[in-house]
């Protein structure tokens, strides 16, 4: 007779039931790397190199988007037998976006998107992997700690500290690093993401599983210096003003009534401190010269209210936009769901 002892050893044992189910949990789990690329042929192949050779328990299927390149970056990617390409260059976004899409109908249940330049290492996904694995999130974000890099300038440390503020006040919890590209996610969070901004798709994203109520977490990483200057902006300046616009586009698509009411409120306060002082004046009989007051505080309370007015219509706009995003998503399902009975069909009629 068995002994409740060695009962409970051979299922928890590392060659026990439970060990067997999850490692073939983790066999039949489809996983994919994608890697945005543009100009990378002489840093690709290493990056390559190092996620096929990271030694992990998960079988990792390579794709590579090769967005528009003029160098051979598409002919470094053949090696990997999956590569996306865009005919011209159509940003970062779009290609994070193509290869979103390209996953799903290869059935993927689990996607992670690394950059082509060998800044995040390889030996770092199955962190990225763990917590989805795991079932405690839905996305997972490599956190580089960018304000204690001391390889970066004072100036961009405090920028990306001030951004990552920013980020985190618009998406209601903290986000230590909202710009890094380092990030996993599952099936169905990819079919919720919805990028419509051309420049980055790092902030956007964030705040859209944020808004949608996904279980993001944060786990911190390790990054290899990169020699090159970033093909994504010319100087900062420029990407502090790219990202503050899209950060304004998303508050305004995911919270435009809190957004304007808030601007609203703010003329007001505005508008009714110059009508109080003409009043003042007119309660003792010197109104006459303060007229301006009147006019200037009037303007901005006919601003606040055609503000809020503007509230209440961007809101009525933005739930069409969420029935869109819900068909859009019923329809992502259902091509996920064909992909993934065509690929069945394919590998049972294999020899």
């Amino acid at each position: 007779m068995i002994s409740v002892e060695r009962f409970v050893f051979g299922i928890f044992s590392a060659d026990g039931f439970l060990s067997r189910f999850v490692n073939r949990m983790k066999n039949h789990t489809s996983i994919w790397v994608q890697i945005p690329c543009l100009n990378e042929e002489k840093s690709l192949p290493e990056t390559l190199r190092s996620v096929a050779s990271a030694g992990m328990d998960y079988p990792l299927q390579l794709l590579v988007i090769d967005d528009g390149s003029s160098d051979g970056t598409a002919k470094v990617a053949k090696a990997v037998n999956r590569v996306v390409s865009h005919t011209r260059n159509r940003g970062l976004a779009a290609a994070f976006t193509t290869g979103l899409d390209e996953c799903l109908r290869m059935g993927a249940d689990i996607i992670v998107n690394t950059d082509g330049d060998g800044q995040y290492p390889a030996s770092e996904i199955p962190r990225l992997l763990e917590p989805i694995l795991a079932g405690r999130a839905d996305m997972v974000i490599g956190d580089r700690r960018p304000s204690e890099d001391f390889r970066s300038s004072w100036l961009k440390r405090k920028l990306q500290k001030l951004g990552s503020r920013t980020v985190s006040w618009l998406a209601g919890r903290e986000i230590p690093d909202a710009v890094s590209g380092f990030r996993a996610m599952t099936r169905e969070a990819a079919i919720k993401m919805h990028v419509v901004t051309g420049f980055s798709y790092t902030i956007e994203t964030v705040l859209q599983a944020c808004s949608k109520g996904l279980a993001i977490e944060f786990v911190p990483i390790t990054t290899n210096t990169v020699t090159r200057p970033s093909r994504l902006f010319h100087s900062i300046p420029q990407f502090v003003f790219r990202s503050g616009l899209t950060m304004l586009r998303v508050a305004f698509m995911f919270r435009p009534l809190a957004v304007l009411m808030t601007i609203s409120a703010v003329l007001a306060v505005i508008g009714t401190i110059p009508v109080l002082r003409f009043l003042i004046f007119w309660m003792s009989g010197d109104g006459d010269g303060h007229i301006q007051s009147l006019v200037l505080g009037g303007v901005f309370l006919v601003l606040a209210g055609i503000t809020s007015v503007a509230g209440l219509l961007a809101d009525l706009m933005a739930a069409n936009r969420r029935l869109l995003e819900m068909t859009l998503e019923k329809v992502k399902r259902m091509e996920c769901e064909a992909s993934r009975e065509g690929l069945n069909g394919h590998c049972e009629e294999a020899p």
